[in-house]
């Protein structure tokens, strides 16, 4: 047989060659793992990963949010001391436990806050000279009917799906016609363009045929957000001095009150018309609020001063015509301020006016006596010689005006509950005396309205 010799050189490069190939696979196979080591390089996982994985498994990152597994140390540290290992443990644990919660904080805490503290003032005082919009829907014979110009004229805040609310108010203490003594009192709506025009499709139109229907809607151009609000007060005014000037009072509220009309009518009655009058359940010496997280939040760029001019509160006042006029001329002269229940103060304050407080004005509700903490405050014994109580849900208004006009009301064991109407506070005391007396000396009436 013959022998075959190969030269040392060309076994040398052959030798060399599969080594070049294997190295070549080894580098394919190992370039993912090592790439994303590099890219990871410094984070918990990546020292995870160094850690290896099982036999058969890719190696694959893992992010940080979701990984329990303690970081690994490099090598000649591999092994943690019992305290280390205990404390990772507890991190571990209370990672797992406020998983939700954390994700919700990280998720939210920079960009989903409520509307309000996401307002741009910035852009609010850019546009803020802006006082001037359309009217979308007007009712210009509201104030010239057969009726003539309304002795008492009411004005209700609204929105455009709040159909519910404008309804009930229609059905119960805010209807329209001729009441105690002849006394013409006539109704409207103030509305804005919904700013959410998504949420009540063809709103435009359903406002409409509710005009035609209705004849008490007035709509502007403006977005109806909170704080435009002071634009609804600033051309409700201006409607007022254009198409009902010969108004005797107003009432302007909102429509989740409940009003008692006849109180109101009774006490107007005492009232001059060509003269100032401004009454309300009246806050004074409020302070701005700086808490960004408050509805009613105004930083000091917008008002830099320490203390509010008395206003009243938004829920419902009364005032005649003769102020509501000089209010119209005054808030042309008065910077508008996102707040319209303070916006309104400063009118007041420019034409000199103190508002008055009345105790019959409710507007952050019926407070219950601390003396009967189980005091059943939505009773309508407490609503009878009120005028205006806020924050009441549809039903409840509707409740409140059935069991008022019901003839069988009984309040306070007292056989007659008309025995006496509704007076001034500094009226009470001595009508209440007197009926304390026909009553053998026990004294049941509306007292307990006055103390709580």
């Amino acid at each position: 047989m013959r022998r075959v010799y190969i030269k040392g050189d060309i076994v040398c490069a052959l030798i060399l060659l599969m080594l070049l190939c294997l190295l070549l696979y080894t580098h394919q196979r190992l370039t993912p793992v090592w790439g994303t080591l590099h890219i990871e390089q410094g984070s918990t996982n990546s020292r995870t990963l160094l850690g290896g994985s099982p036999k058969g498994q890719d190696t694959k990152p893992v992010s940080s949010k979701h990984q329990n597994v303690p970081p690994c140390q490099p090598e000649g540290q591999t092994k943690l001391t019992s305290q280390k290992q205990s404390k990772v443990k507890s991190q571990n644990k209370s990672k797992t436990q406020t998983k939700a919660k954390s994700k919700f904080k990280h998720s939210t805490a920079a960009t989903v806050s409520p509307a309000h503290t996401s307002f741009d003032f910035e852009d609010y005082l850019r546009k803020k000279d802006q006082r001037d919009f359309k009217l979308l829907i007007d009712q210009p014979t509201k104030c010239s009917g057969q009726e003539g110009s309304p002795y008492l004229l009411i004005a209700i805040k609204s929105v455009a799906v709040d159909f519910d609310k404008r309804q009930v108010v229609r059905r119960t203490w805010g209807q329209e016609g001729v009441f105690q003594k002849e006394l013409n009192v006539k109704r409207v709506f103030l509305l804005g363009v919904p700013k959410n025009q998504t949420a009540l499709p063809l709103w435009d139109k359903l406002l409409a045929y509710e005009s035609r229907i209705y004849g008490d809607i007035l709509l502007w151009e403006f977005e109806d957000t909170f704080f435009n609000l002071t634009l609804k007060e600033i051309h409700f005014l201006q409607w007022v001095n254009a198409s009902c000037p010969k108004a005797k009072f107003i009432f302007k509220g909102d429509a989740d009150v409940y009003v008692n009309f006849d109180n109101i009518l009774e006490m107007l009655t005492e009232k001059e018309v060509d003269k100032d009058l401004f009454v309300g359940d009246i806050i004074v010496h409020a302070k701005p609020i700086r808490r960004r997280n408050s509805k009613y939040f105004v930083p000091e760029f917008i008002y830099g001063q320490g203390i509010y001019p008395s206003y009243a509160g938004g829920g419902g006042f009364v005032m005649s015509g003769y102020t509501a006029l000089k209010l119209h001329l005054a808030c042309k002269e008065v910077e508008l301020f996102p707040i319209d229940d303070v916006f309104l103060g400063m009118c007041l304050l420019r034409i000199g006016l103190q508002p008055a407080r009345h105790e019959g004005f409710r507007t952050f509700g019926i407070v219950r006596p601390s003396a009967a903490p189980h005091l059943q405050v939505f009773d309508p014994c407490f609503y009878r010689e009120l005028m205006v109580v806020h924050s009441l849900t549809v039903p409840q208004i509707w409740l409140m005006w059935n069991l008022l006009h019901d003839p069988n009301l009984h309040c306070h064991n007292r056989q007659d509950p008309t025995t006496f109407p509704f007076q001034w506070r500094n009226k009470v005391a001595k009508t209440a005396k007197k009926q304390a007396k026909k009553r053998g000396g026990q004294d049941y009436g509306i007292k307990v309205f006055v103390e709580h």
